[in-house]
């Protein structure tokens, strides 16, 4: 199909319920969906626990192919809807539902795979636009966009500490190595290292000497800080970002299935398409399809 082509109406309403939600039709079929994920993901958890496996495990398994097979035709659906369903395969959604189904199908092959199919969870972020929670959908955008521009710092941060417990580890090593069996190599001691500079403190390595102890506490110290340093560079992003940006509605690209697009936009901002709510304009009496 081009674009100046009639856009399909089977096509076009599938579209309009299975990605909008602005009909009631579409509203109606993304609640049903969520209700559907929980009771799926509940399934799952509760086929692990041995007693309700035990009593209810036929169930479970009948309930769990069930919703399965919907799901596929759900995703089935949603390929052809777009225009573009390559787009929709490798967007973010896209790639959640596939992951959502998958699980199931490999448990034929692979006992307990099934038990990744709690990821359909992932599928719940659907909510802030089914209910238009615009205001969360603006929030989260922030936040994205916070987080991408922090990224290049973040990752030289992240080199820096690579670095520093390599440093620490091996110090640590030579400090502790003939004294202490715990420290039985550098690679061992980086462990410590990290799980010191992190504050986790597992307890599982611990230094005996008197240097060590006193090394050990001023990585404990240092990791206070460390921890400080990530969190200002995502707030400094923040802080930066635009705050009074235009708000984000529910319409989603009808070539890429993307969402996120703001009241007044015209093109779609992930693949450029124009979108929907756009193709068509008034010349006179006369409607077009650009």
């Amino acid at each position: 199909m081009t674009r100046n082509e009639a856009p399909d109406s089977l096509r076009e309403r599938l579209h309009e319920i299975i990605f909008e939600a602005d009909t009631p039709a579409g509203k109606l079929f993304d609640i049903l969906l969520l209700v559907f994920i929980v009771v799926s993901v509940i399934v799952v958890l509760l086929e692990s626990v041995d007693q309700y496996a035990e009593n209810y495990g036929r169930v479970f398994i009948v309930i769990e192919w069930v919703l399965t097979v919907f799901f596929t035709i759900e995703y089935g659906l949603r390929l052809y809807a777009v225009l573009r369903p390559w787009k929709y395969a490798t967007s973010f959604f896209g790639i959640i539902d596939l992951l959502s189904i998958l699980p199931a199908y490999l448990s034929l092959f692979a006992i307990g795979s099934s038990s990744l199919l709690t990821i359909r969870a992932l599928r719940l972020l659907r909510v802030f636009r089914i209910f238009k929670l615009g205001h969360y959908m603006n929030e989260g955008a922030l936040i994205m966009n916070a987080l991408r521009a922090s990224y290049n710092k973040i990752m030289v941060f992240l080199f820096f500490i690579m670095v520093l417990v390599t440093i620490i580890g091996s110090v640590m090593y030579l400090i502790e190595g003939e004294k202490n069996p715990a420290f039985t190599s550098i690679p061992k001691s980086i462990y410590w290292a990290i799980v010191t500079l992190t504050t986790v403190g597992y307890g599982d390595i611990t230094p005996q000497t008197n240097i060590g102890q006193f090394l050990s506490a001023a990585v404990m110290i240092l990791g206070y800080a460390v921890i400080a340093v990530p969190t200002g560079i995502v707030t400094n992003e923040l802080m930066n970002s635009d705050q009074d940006a235009g708000a984000v509605n529910t319409q989603a690209c009808r070539y890429c299935g993307k969402e996120g697009h703001g009241d007044d936009a015209i093109y779609c901002k992930y693949c450029g398409e124009m979108l929907e709510n756009k193709l068509n304009f008034e010349d006179g009496e006369d409607e077009h399809i650009i």
